[in-house]
């Protein structure tokens, strides 16, 4: 499972022109992929380290500020560009494996007392964001 988190002031996932989830407070935005030995246990644990990381100002944690949580799914985490300039996607896992795993991440926030908001799974989205700092961290579990 491969993350990319970002705190941001806001963010929005839109499908299609809707707002499907948004955070309009300081918050992390997290890209999430999944190959195929992945599991619910590992879902759990990249969850738990996210929530509790101390990247918000100050060295405190979202866990610590009760800071909102957009999910998205996004599969091209796990290109592989080595070869040629078409990159392959064999390593991201198939959307009947990968999207239980995203519910599972995002269920595992929940019950660690994070407000999740979340992208559509499968679906063309367009994410607008403000990166505050920036900060953007790449996690692997």
């Amino acid at each position: 499972m491969r993350a990319v988190v970002q705190r941001v002031s806001q963010a929005s996932v839109s499908v299609d022109g809707e707002v499907v989830g948004a955070i309009d407070a300081p918050g992390l935005l997290v890209l999430l992929g999944v190959t195929h030995d992945d599991t619910p246990e590992k879902a759990a644990t990249l969850a738990a380290k996210i929530w509790t990381l101390r990247i918000l100002h100050d060295e405190r944690s979202a866990a610590d500020e009760q800071t909102p949580i957009l999910a998205i799914s996004q599969f091209t985490l796990y290109a592989d560009t080595r070869k040629g300039r078409r990159p392959s996607w064999s390593a991201a896992a198939p959307g009947p494996v990968s999207e239980p795993l995203y519910d599972a991440f995002c269920s595992s926030l929940e019950t660690l007392g994070a407000k999740v908001e979340r992208g559509r799974f499968g679906a063309d989205m367009q994410v607008s964001l403000v990166n505050d700092g920036p900060v953007t961290l790449i996690l692997d579990a």
